[in-house]
C-alpha cells in the first residue's frame, strides 16, 4: 500500500501547530464531506484520508511517533522493545568475554543505524516481514464499513460510551467530547471479513450532530446574542445569562451600546481530546426598545429629547 503524508494530505509542513492542523482539517472535512459529494468516490476516498491524518496529527502521543517513524510509527512500540533486546545482548557479549549467550542456537540481531532509511526499512522488513508480500496481503483485507452516528450538541459536550450495532454485531465506543459535526473516526479491525484469512476491514464513523440549542458553535467557541432592556443599557447593571452548561452573572457598564460583544473565558465548547480545556463564549447584546408606552412614559421621553438637543 502506497504511503500516504499525513502532513501532505492536510497541506502542512511537518512543524505545523496543533491549531494548524485543526484549521487545515476542518476547512478540507468541509470540502470533501460525503454529504456534499454523493456520488464522488474520489472524494469519499479524500474524506477518509483527511480523517486518519486528523486522527493521527491532533493526537500529541500517535503524532510523536508519525513523526519519529513516518509510515512505520504504528509499530514504533515493538521497533523500541527489538532496540533494547539488541541493547541486551550486546551487554550481555560484553559481559561474556564477546560470546552471543549460552549454547549453540541461533540468535537473530536487528541492526538499525541512525540516520540511514535504508537501514530503517531493512529492520522493519526483517521485524515485520517482507514489504512486497505485505503489499500484496494488504490488497485483500476485508471491505471498511462506513456508518453515520447522529448526537446532538448536547451528546458531544462530555465524553461518553455508546453501544453501535453493525452487521448484526454491538461495539463499545467512547465518543470523546468536543468532535464536530461531519468528523470521521476509524475503529480498526471492525469492518468486513478478508475473503483470503487477511486482515479485516475497518469501521468509519461519521458525526451527524444536531444543534437544538440558542449556541451557535464554531469549532471550539460558543456565540450566543442575549436581549438587554433600554434602562440597563443606559444606566448599567447586573444581568443573568445563559452558558451550555448553567448560567453566568454579567455586569453591564452604563452606555451600552446595541450589539456589543463580550467574551467568557472558558466558557466554550470542550476541546478534542484535551481534557480541561474549553473555547470561549462569545455574547452579543442585543438592546430592546420599551413598547406600549404610556402616556406620561411618552412625555418624561420628549423631555430627555429636549434636554439632549
Amino acid at each position: 500500500m502506497e504511503f500516504i503524508d499525513y502532513y501532505q494530505t492536510l497541506g502542512l509542513q511537518k512543524g505545523a501547530s496543533a491549531d494548524e492542523i485543526k484549521k487545515a482539517y476542518r476547512k478540507l472535512a468541509r470540502k470533501y464531506h460525503p454529504d456534499l459529494n454523493p456520488n464522488d468516490s474520489e472524494a469519499h476516498k479524500k474524506f477518509q484520508q483527511l480523517n486518519e491524518a486528523n486522527e493521527v496529527l491532533s493526537d500529541p502521543e500517535k503524532r510523536k511517533k508519525y513523526d519519529q517513524y513516518g509510515e512505520h510509527w504504528e509499530h514504533a512500540e515493538a521497533y523500541e522493545e527489538a532496540q533494547r533486546q539488541q541493547q541486551r545482548q550486546q551487554q550481555s557479549q560484553q559481559d561474556f568475554g564477546g560470546f552471543g549467550g549460552f549454547g549453540g542456537g541461533a540468535h537473530q540481531q536487528y541492526t538499525y543505524t541512525s540516520g540511514n532509511d535504508d537501514d530503517f526499512s531493512d529492520f522493519f522488513e526483517q521485524v515485520f516481514g517482507n514489504r512486497r508480500s505485505s503489499r500484496q496481503q494488504q490488497r485483500y483485507r476485508g471491505q471498511d464499513f462506513n456508518a453515520t452516528l447522529q448526537l446532538s450538541l448536547h451528546d458531544v459536550y462530555t465524553t461518553h460510551k455508546r453501544t453501535l450495532t453493525v452487521n448484526g454485531k454491538n461495539i463499545r465506543l467512547t465518543i470523546p467530547a468536543g468532535v464536530e459535526n461531519g468528523q470521521t473516526i476509524k475503529i480498526k479491525g471492525h469492518g468486513g471479513e478478508s475473503a483470503n484469512g487477511g486482515p479485516k476491514g475497518d469501521l468509519y464513523i461519521t458525526f451527524d450532530i444536531t444543534n437544538p440549542t440558542q449556541f451557535k458553535r464554531d469549532g471550539n467557541d460558543l456565540y450566543t446574542t442575549v436581549p438587554v432592556d433600554l434602562y440597563t443599557a443606559l444606566l448599567g447593571g447586573s444581568i443573568t445569562i445563559d452558558t451550555f452548561d448553567g448560567k453566568a452573572k454579567l455586569t453591564l457598564q452604563p452606555e451600552t451600546q446595541n450589539d456589543t460583544k463580550v467574551k467568557l473565558k472558558g466558557k466554550g465548547f470542550p476541546v478534542y481530546k484535551q481534557e480541561g480545556k474549553f473555547g470561549d463564549l462569545y455574547v452579543t447584546f442585543k438592546v430592546q426598545m420599551p413598547q406600549n408606552l404610556t402616556h406620561e412614559e411618552k412625555e418624561l421621553f420628549a423631555q430627555l429629547q429636549k434636554l439632549r438637543a
